[in-house]
């Protein structure tokens, strides 16, 4: 469960929309457009990774991994 809930850092977030918002407004650098997608590749990976993990843990319990995401009141989030 301590894999399953961990997650980024505020600042992370908040350094993420900010870029999100600039690349919306298209007023990205070179600099920031590569940080940005790193960014995103990160999330990419931590998001497989709590998908196998939540996985995992529906193993453990006999259950669908949608019955356990249900039971943790785990929702998809939408990412701009």
């Amino acid at each position: 469960l301590q894999k399953i809930s961990t997650g980024f850092p505020k600042e992370f977030w908040d350094k993420y929309k900010a870029l999100v918002k600039k690349r919306q407004a298209e007023a990205l650098t070179e600099d920031e457009y590569q940080l940005l997608n790193e960014m995103g590749d990160r999330l990419e990976l931590a998001n497989a990774e709590r998908i196998r993990n939540l996985s995992q843990l529906a193993d453990l319990r006999h259950t669908s991994l949608p019955a356990l995401m249900a039971e943790l009141g785990i929702k998809p989030v939408e990412h701009d």
